[in-house]
């Protein structure tokens, strides 16, 4: 039994019927109507030392990390994150530890105007579990609004995440290698695309399992068929200089981490999302198309074939 099925069969039927329930279990975050026309978006992560990241990862890259990574889900769903509670598990109270952790947290929540407003403490093995709590106006960015002869799109780059961590332990470390790290330990959250692809994107999510596993996430929900483009797939030189193409295109697909968003638009809108990430001086790429049909596909060049069911990162 994996994560979904353990999710869908014990506590999916707790999400009972509520008109104030928008968006319940099963996408990015839940999204709960508040006033008016304003709502509210929650998701929780935990993330388990030697899980989720390195036991000796440095603990400000930790706390660092562990809200961007949660962030992300708030920007998934097009909204802006307000609040979080955060729920620590630690073997001892080491306060080097602590301040450097607190630290790292701190930077990413002020970078978006996140305050912390409780939780709790506990002690066993090294746990970080946070909830996000954001705002947002009008309708939310879901997995399940994909259309026929929607174009694809990501965010940034992909596969870094998985080359640094084949670089973990290493003492010395190229330009490249250092660049794969941080993108590693500091993922960037895309609040403020997330939030402008409202009311333009069909469907969104972030890429914390691996592409072909997250847009398999999307042609479920939305019962449509998903076609990449391999040789479309935004590589960074960076993860190319390090492990070479061939491993690359593989991290790119399957490796996960990245935090970028994956989402579609109907043909008319594409030359607006573009404007909108030159604006915030983000990267997009287009990568594939959505079809009539069932799964995630691939095509290079003129070949085409079904892409392996089981790619990306699985809890169970």
């Amino acid at each position: 039994m994996n994560e979904f099925d353990l999710v869908k069969n014990f506590f999916e039927p707790m999400c009972l019927k509520n008109t104030d329930v928008l968006q319940g279990i099963g996408d990015d975050g839940a999204v709960i109507k508040w006033l008016g026309t304003s709502s509210l978006v929650m998701a929780t992560d935990t993330l388990v030392a030697g899980v989720h990241f390195p036991h000796d990862m440095a603990p400000e890259a930790i706390g660092y990390r562990s809200g961007a990574v949660n962030i992300s889900d708030i920007a998934a769903m097009g909204g802006l994150p307000k609040y979080a509670t955060l729920a620590l598990t630690i073997p001892r109270v080491d306060e080097k530890w602590l301040s450097q952790f607190s630290n790292g947290l701190r930077q990413v929540f002020s970078e978006f105007g996140c305050s912390l407003v409780g939780g709790d403490t506990t002690k066993g093995p090294l746990t970080v579990n946070l909830t996000l709590i954001g705002a947002m106006e009008g309708p939310c960015l879901r997995r399940s609004g994909c259309e026929q002869g929607d174009v694809v799109l990501v965010s940034g780059t992909l596969g870094d995440a998985r080359g640094a961590l084949d670089l973990l332990g290493s003492n010395k470390l190229s330009e490249g290698g250092k660049y794969l790290l941080k993108r590693f330990q500091k993922p960037e959250a895309r609040v403020a695309l997330g939030i402008s692809l409202v009311g333009y994107a069909n469907a969104c999510i972030d890429i914390s399992d691996g592409l072909l596993a997250d847009l398999k996430h999307l042609s479920d929900a939305s019962e449509k068929a998903i076609i990449v483009d391999i040789d479309k797939l935004p590589i960074s030189d960076a993860l190319l200089e390090v492990v070479g193409r061939e491993r690359a295109v593989e991290y790119a697909t399957t490796g996960g981490d990245d935090y970028e968003l994956a989402f579609t638009v109907s043909p008319s809108n594409v030359d607006y999302v573009m404007r909108v990430a030159a604006q915030h001086e983000q990267r997009i790429s287009v990568i594939g198309e959505v079809q009539k049909g069932s799964g995630v596909r691939f095509k290079k060049g003129q070949e085409r074939g079904e892409l392996l069911e089981a790619s990306g990162y699985r809890h169970f």
